[in-house]
């Protein structure tokens, strides 16, 4: 275990950057997961950190020690808690955190399964919120177009607490492109000429496109679909945070393919 003390180190300010800026994600291909619970279950899936951070007061945790123990082989460093807060990505710092490869993109893109296509959202939490609940069902392929929050940023990983090791995530994606040879249908959440949630066959695939939390799907993502889907709300409110819209649509598909292998 390296302790370092100094706020000029040159690892504690790529750190730094890693928390704070996207493009610094990017150009390194780096991000940062916090809190043991994340980094267990990155090991548990597999992956391999390439450095692991705990704090002076974090490394007395039980849970924390025992990840250290399990992380031996790779390079590990001891920060002093005012550092290490300086470093978390989060408010209120875990104890540990570590340094992690973003997954390149996929040479080729070809989607035949139950998809999530995400326009324009923004917010970490609601993004965090949506991989979770894809992976939750089953459904393995989240596909951002642009203007989506970064899927790998360490406010989506600790939002999504470890979905991300079972997806296959896209960014940047022309969804057109993507879709044009979809089989399946392609249903948009829109509340214009929709049909009820309740009333779809949803046993086939499905390409589920869902808009920003403020302007909705974009015209031209609408026109990609099959149908437009309507969530009924008999309590009389207008509209749902997306990821709770998410969250509905895909638990009905789950709950109708169940009834269809139970037949």
């Amino acid at each position: 275990m390296k302790p370092i003390s100094s706020r000029d180190n040159a690892t504690v300010k790529h750190l730094h950057a890693l928390a704070t800026s996207a493009r610094e994600r990017r150009g390194s291909g780096e991000t940062l997961i916090d809190g043991a619970h994340l980094l267990g279950v990155a090991l548990e899936r597999g992956v391999q950190p390439k450095m692991v951070v705990v704090s002076e007061s974090g490394r007395g945790q039980a849970e924390i020690a025992a990840l250290l123990e399990a992380c031996s082989a790779f390079n590990c460093i001891e920060l002093p808690d005012r550092l290490f807060a300086h470093v978390s990505p989060v408010d209120a710092p875990s104890g540990v955190l570590a340094v992690i490869t973003i997954p390149p993109p996929a040479p080729e893109l070809s989607v035949t399964g139950s998809c999530v296509v995400l326009d324009g959202v923004q917010d970490p939490g609601n993004l965090g919120s949506i991989l979770r609940t894809a992976a939750a069902v089953g459904v393995a392929d989240v596909l951002l177009a642009p203007g989506c929050a970064q899927a790998w940023s360490p406010r989506v990983l600790r939002a999504a607490m470890g979905a991300h090791f079972g997806l296959r995530i896209f960014e940047n994606v022309n969804a057109q492109a993507v879709l044009a040879g979809f089989s399946g249908a392609i249903l948009a959440a829109d509340l214009q000429d929709s049909v009820e949630l309740y009333e779809l066959d949803l046993r086939g695939p499905v390409a589920w496109l869902f808009g920003s939390e403020g302007q909705g799907l974009s015209s031209a993502m609408v026109a990609l679909a099959t149908q437009r889907v309507l969530i009924p709300m008999p309590g009389g409110m207008e509209s749902l945070n997306v990821g709770v819209a998410a969250g509905v649509c895909l638990f009905e598909q789950l709950r109708q393919q169940r009834g269809l292998a139970q037949q």
